[in-house]
């Protein structure tokens, strides 16, 4: 065990700081159920996309993505768009505007903005509710895992077994010890609310920059007097139809790693992934904690500014990490012990070059900014489940003249139960990657078909959310069984299909909306898309509205930021891996986009 006493005084000690911020926030939060869920829309939006940055700078996500760059190298930065990761670049563009005008607390609130509050509309309300907790508690399972696999690394079993008072299956280790940093992340989340969640957020965030370059300072350290072993092709950015990467020779066994990761053939598969990701962008962000920060910004203004946030802080630092330590577990790939009984975990090289190259008190500090992300994620994750629970359960449908004493009582039920849910979740899932690929590309596609709708085109209405969703959520949970071998991103078509055919059939064979509902939502959200017949009754009321001709020029500022985005994403890997043309073609293309976004999106953005 690398661990050592001043590496636990560094961890305790951010633990106790943690749960002070929790302790001190406790009255702000209890003022009122807002204040609790989204911080009383008082927070800088600087601060809330930091906060959303260090969320996204989870454990489980960032050792998987260490994994996919030891095999696939430089061209594993498409891999992500799995998430899809651009994603963040349509929200700031446009998507986190018109979300924040809807002035709401979560996104199943914002249904009732769409399609009222009538008997029909419930329909909406309760599915949404439905996909938000599966997401939340998948999301909440995920981190878990994640994180007892990573603590495993540093503190063997065989070390502490004998001060436990029960016996542990070996297999359920990784998940002793994720229940007890979660209990922690419960503590101060469930006392502050959303402001104690961003104020520890915010400590991550800066642990993780000095914990980054301090990885990259090693990483070239060791590189510069090495040389990688890696196949043809491994540090190149673009791809063909096929991968063409061949190990045979310096890591047999990656072969069969590639083989059963499904992603072949690549160029299938990267269009496949595309496809998918622009229509998931399209459908806006999904009921989790990324939509709740949104929802916590002082103006729609700010809530753009937030997305873009995310994107300068997170990419830059997260992939200076990524490739330091990928680097590390090349180089010295047999000094590493990544072995299970079922062969190599790649997930493991992380937590293993962490243990085998970093010193003590580094490490600690190490430990620290990476648990930290994971109580962050957790955390936000939490925050969000909370309030689909207690906002769209409780006070709309059992109490809803509760008093604010009722309500905080509620939310630590509530928060009690979500995190007992996701933990016996945790027990029954295979790994990290197989409920990452289950949420991205199944669950998700279930939520794709009726959420781009609900923005574009006025004829769907509240039945045809039920049944595209309904359709798309069972689909995701039938097909598996169906397809067990298959990559969730193959029959993603086949999702995507029923439940278009769900909302579509859902909404012409039903009423549509009030006419008032849609004319007062179109008035103050003001999307583009499908909404004529709408547009001519409020220019009728008022010749003043002007609709949204946006289209073309967010999506040009779309492809620009996504390009921007890519291009701030390979910049540090090719900075560690010591490739001077590509960095300055990288940062060339960075600093054009830049110029250009500035021009057609920062200076046009709304004043509202």
């Amino acid at each position: 065990m690398k661990i050592q006493l001043l590496d636990f005084i560094v961890i305790i000690s951010y633990l106790v700081v943690v749960s002070i911020i929790g302790i001190v926030l406790k009255k702000q939060a209890q003022k009122s159920n807002k204040d609790y869920l989204l911080g009383g829309n008082s927070m800088p939006y600087w601060m809330l996309g930091v906060s959303n940055a260090s969320g996204m700078f989870d454990i489980s996500g960032t050792a998987w993505m260490v994994s996919i760059m030891f095999i696939y190298g430089v061209k594993s930065i498409w891999l992500p768009w799995l998430w899809p990761v651009f994603n963040q670049i349509f929200m700031m563009v446009y998507m986190s505007v018109w979300l924040r005008r809807s002035n709401v607390s979560t996104g199943a609130e914002w249904m009732l903005t769409r399609f009222g509050s009538k008997k029909d509309a419930q329909l909406s309300h309760k599915i949404i509710i439905a996909f938000a907790l599966l997401c939340c508690l998948g999301f909440m399972a995920y981190g878990f895992i994640g994180l007892g696999k990573f603590i495993e690394i540093f503190i063997p079993w065989e070390i502490v077994k004998s001060y436990v008072p029960f016996y542990v299956p070996p297999m359920y280790v990784a998940h002793l010890y994720g229940i007890i940093f979660t209990l922690f992340t419960v503590f101060y989340s469930l006392l502050g609310g959303m402001k104690s969640i961003v104020w520890a957020d915010l400590i991550h965030y800066v642990i993780m920059v000095f914990v980054s370059v301090a990885v990259v300072i090693i990483a070239r350290q060791a590189l510069s007097a090495h040389s990688l072993n890696v196949p043809k092709g491994w540090n190149e950015l673009f791809f063909g139809k096929e991968l063409n990467l061949d190990w045979s020779g310096i890591i047999d066994e990656v072969n069969t790693k590639i083989t059963n990761d499904g992603f072949s053939p690549f160029g299938y598969f990267f269009a496949l992934m595309t496809a998918k990701g622009i229509l998931a962008s399209l459908a806006g962000p999904a009921p989790n904690y990324d939509m709740q920060k949104i929802l916590s910004t002082k103006s729609p203004r700010e809530a753009a500014l937030m997305s873009m946030i995310v994107n300068v802080v997170l990419l830059p630092t997260r992939y200076l990490l990524i490739i330091g330590i990928a680097v590390l577990g090349l180089l010295f790939f047999k000094d590493l012990d990544i072995s299970t009984a079922t062969g190599s975990d790649f997930e493991r090289i992380l937590p293993a070059a962490l243990n085998t190259f970093i010193p003590s008190g580094l490490l600690g500090l190490i430990l620290v900014g990476l648990m930290g992300a994971f109580m962050g994620t957790f955390a936000g994750t939490f925050n969000a489940a909370q309030a689909y629970m207690v906002n769209d359960i409780y006070l709309k449908s059992i109490n809803p003249q509760a008093t604010n004493k009722q309500i905080s009582r509620m939310n630590y039920i509530t928060g009690l139960s979500v995190v007992f849910i996701s933990i016996m979740l945790g027990f029954f899932a295979k790994d990290v990657n197989s409920i990452l690929q289950w949420i991205v590309s199944a669950l998700y596609g279930g939520y794709i078909a009726a959420n781009v709708l609900k923005w574009h085109w006025w004829r769907f209405n509240s039945y045809g959310f039920f049944w595209g969703m309904f359709a798309g959520i069972i689909s995701a949970m039938i097909l598996p069984t169906i397809f067990p071998n298959a990559l969730p991103l193959y029959y993603f078509p086949i999702i995507l299909f029923l439940s278009i055919l769900g909302s579509i059939v859902g909404s012409l064979l039903t009423p549509q909306t009030d006419t008032e509902i849609l004319k007062v939502f179109y008035k103050n959200v003001r999307p583009w898309g499908f909404w004529k017949p709408i547009e001519l009754m409020v220019k009728a009321e008022d010749p003043t509205f002007e609709s949204n001709k946006d289209f073309k020029s967010d999506m040009f500022n779309v492809i620009i930021g996504t390009i921007a985005q890519t291009a701030i994403t390979a910049l540090p890997v090719y900075v560690v891996l010591m490739m001077p043309f590509q960095m300055g073609i990288s940062l060339t293309i960075l600093v054009i986009c830049s110029f250009i976004l500035w021009k057609t999106w920062y200076k046009k953005l709304p004043n509202e």
